[in-house]
């Protein structure tokens, strides 16, 4: 499958450097070459995509080695440095010649034990680039791929000194694209995290950014820039230094380092995907391609489905999280969800404030939770009981406040005990502000870790790893960035990572605008799945006028089941509101959260998306739209049917008066008979949104 491309280098010992192949994760070799050694350049590589539209370079005739990606022939990434500072050596920087090079290409079919897709082609071709140092012999390789739908590279380091340990203060890669693109993005380095509001700007605009980021260019091409694979290794900030350089910056550790290794390693991959059209970006697979495979083994207990919980009236201020007159938490409480969620088909419960530590100021005083002792007023092991007597799984749920040596801790007797009561999914926290992440180091000293930095990288894998010995999923909030490490680890099965739907009932320190949900899909859901908690049916529960409400129509929370990819969904506002709505209520209780195939139908960033996706191992499709503040008429081709088959389409769609302001609530269900060369047509209210359920007719019934 494999073949090598000779090169002619000087040095014995770098040649052997150079020798070995693999498409899987490898380390480059160990051995540093002897010093005053005269490379001569191969020069310029190019590598293609399969088939043939996307190509990138890398070139070391200029003071350093630079890297570019063209599409159809036409520049997405202009030529843009590669390299790695360090402290305790010499830079790999400036000098640095292409050695040797290495060429491949794979073509694997895998497949999902969940997802938005259950079979995925792996197709690449590959590039394995050796840059050695003008008057050292040091090397280092660099690993690229490019697939149809992007590329993706990462270094590959040896070992650079005596001890193995190197510290790496800077990383010099650089993103460099048209100044005059314009760009979908929030801001990194900040006091909240992930979760500030998605903004549209020129790119001129942007100081330092998350990823992913999305942009679009004067050409019309659009790219999303973030990463796979962040494994033990710090997160990537985007800072704009130059008028159209974005700069990798990696999250430091309090010290300042921004990443600490042992040994030879790699870094995670840097990733570009590229769209003709916006809707390309959504059905790319390139993160998930850029991982490893399942280390895990069987994985049949990792359990998709939809929950409800005691969370929301929290959010409202009906109940509270600590202890007290109003402690949502109840063993009578609890009851009364798992019974409403046997009733109605739900697969789990979740019930936040059960545990010790929720009292007084939760947010700052981490240290105190304790997360095997339960309340009082709340029977832990007697609710998981009844819960699996009706046919129901109790959610677990860990804050930490992001005291995560206190986590660490009791982490091993948190899990016990969860296995024992028969727990599946974990919902774990780490609320506090970007940088007051607390570790406590060896010597007992506190120190603060932002939370996408390694430490966390670490910290997240860990709990995903101990989670798994006990059959446990995890979906934590106010998490560390989705790299697509849900292929090797698939009980990672979900996470937050952007501004979810509880801004909606406080709006600290803004409220969430319509297009929230249409930039969504273009950037946060770019990493992966969300649980974004959508199915809110009260949605002005102090009145329409009132700033802290919900700003879409009914029919858009219906839709956010589909738009929103998760293999958990949860049905987050409080069980008597779904009863006052029960045919809104039935398309929650039927949508599927996992899928053998998803399309992006349509859609423009900002403004509005849908998307098909059609059960796992089944027949039917399910379509949903949602739109920004303009009312918008989708017309949709449904060539993605069955052909020669009728649907029946079950159709919940905003009324020509609906308005989120006004008139949220109003909603028509209706029914047609829809085949394979039929189009749908149907307006949308500003803030709205379309769902559909279509099933085949049996020969019998046509």
């Amino acid at each position: 499958m494999f073949r090598a491309i000779a090169a002619a280098i000087s040095g014995a010992a770098l040649l052997a450097a150079c020798s070995s192949f693999a498409p899987a994760l490898s380390a480059a070799p160990e051995a540093a070459p002897p010093r005053h050694i005269h490379i001569t350049s191969i020069g310029a590589q190019t590598i293609t995509s399969p088939d043939g539209t996307l190509a990138l370079t890398i070139d070391d005739s200029t003071e350093y080695a630079r890297w570019s990606v063209t599409l159809d022939g036409v520049p997405v990434i202009q030529p843009g440095r590669l390299g790695l500072r360090f402290l305790e050596v010499a830079s790999f920087d400036r000098d640095m010649e292409i050695a040797a090079v290495q060429t491949g290409t794979a073509d694997i079919a895998w497949e999902q034990p969940w997802g938005e897709q259950r079979v995925m082609r792996e197709h690449y071709n590959e590039m394995l680039v050796t840059l050695a140092e003008q008057g050292t012999g040091r090397s280092l390789n660099v690993r690229f791929r490019a697939f149809d739908d992007g590329i993706g590279f990462r270094y590959e380091v040896p070992a650079l000194t005596p001890d193995g340990k190197i510290s790496i203060t800077d990383e010099l890669t650089e993103y460099k694209v048209d100044e005059n693109s314009r760009g979908w993005w929030k801001w990194a380095g900040n006091y909240h995290r992930y979760e500030f509001l998605y903004k549209t700007t020129a790119l001129s605009a942007v100081d330092r950014a998350h990823t992913p980021f999305t942009l679009q260019t004067p050409q019309g091409t659009y790219v999303t820039l973030h990463e796979a694979a962040l494994v033990d290794y710090a997160s990537t900030w985007l800072d704009q230094q130059r008028p159209g350089v974005l700069k990798t910056s990696l999250v430091p550790w309090s010290d300042g380092i921004r990443v600490k290794k042992n040994g030879a390693f790699v870094t995670p991959w840097r990733t570009v995907q590229v769209g003709r059209k916006a809707t390309d970006l959504l059905d790319s697979h390139l993160i998930l391609n850029l991982n490893e495979p399942n280390k895990l083994g069987n994985v049949d207990w990792v359990e998709p489905g939809r929950y409800i919980g005691i969370w929301w009236c929290m959010h409202l201020n009906k109940c509270t999280w600590g202890s007290g007159e109003k402690h949502g938490a109840t063993t009578a409480r609890a009851k009364e969800y798992i019974d409403f969620a046997a009733e109605h088909g739900f697969s789990g419960v979740l019930i936040e404030g059960w545990n010790i530590g929720w009292d007084g100021d939760w947010f700052t005083n981490g240290e105190v939770f304790d997360f095997t002792e339960a309340y009082p007023d709340f029977d832990l092991e007697g609710v998981a009981a009844y819960a699996l007597e009706k046919g129901v799984r109790l959610v677990g749920h860990h804050e930490t406040s992001g005291a995560v040596t206190n986590y660490e801790r009791q982490l091993d007797d948190a899990f016990d005990l969860y296995e024992r009561l028969g727990v599946r999914q974990v919902k774990t926290g780490y609320v506090a502000d970007g940088g007051n992440i607390q570790r406590v180091d060896e010597t007992g000293i506190r120190r603060w870790e932002w939370h996408d930095s390694q430490f966390m990288a670490r910290h997240h894998l860990k709990v995903v790893e101990e989670a798994a010995k006990r059959k446990i999923s995890i979906n934590p909030h106010e998490p560390i960035k989705d790299t697509g490490l849900r292929r090797t680890y698939p009980n990672w099965i979900s996470r937050e990572g952007a501004r979810g739907m509880e801004y909606n009932a406080w709006g600290y320190p803004d409220f969430s605008p319509p297009e929230h949900e249409t930039l969504l899909p273009w950037t946060r859901m770019m990493s992966g799945p969300m649980d974004f908690t959508p199915g809110i049916f009260d949605l002005a529960w102090d009145g329409l006028d009132a700033d802290n409400r919900v700003r879409t129509t009914l029919t858009k929370q219906l839709a956010l089941y589909v738009t929103i990819y998760s293999p958990i969904q949860m049905a987050a506002d409080i069980p008597e509101n779904y009863l006052k709505h029960p045919e809104a209520f039935e398309f929650i209780k039927r949508v599927p959260t996992d899928w053998e195939k998803s399309i992006a139908i349509a859609g423009e960033v900002g403004d509005y998306v849908a998307y098909a996706r059609k059960e796992r191992l089944g027949r039917d499709w399910y379509i949903g739209a949602v739109t920004d503040e303009e009312a918008r008429t989708l017309d949709v081709a449904l060539d993605f049917l069955e052909p020669g088959a009728t649907y029946t389409a079950k159709i919940w769609r905003d009324v020509d008066t609906a308005d989120w302001k006004t008139a949220p609530y109003e909603m028509v269900i209706e029914t047609r008979q829809l085949t394979a060369t039929d189009r749908l047509t149907i307006r949308m209210a500003p803030g709205g949104g379309l769902a559909v359920w279509l099933t085949p007719i049996s020969g019998a019934e046509q």
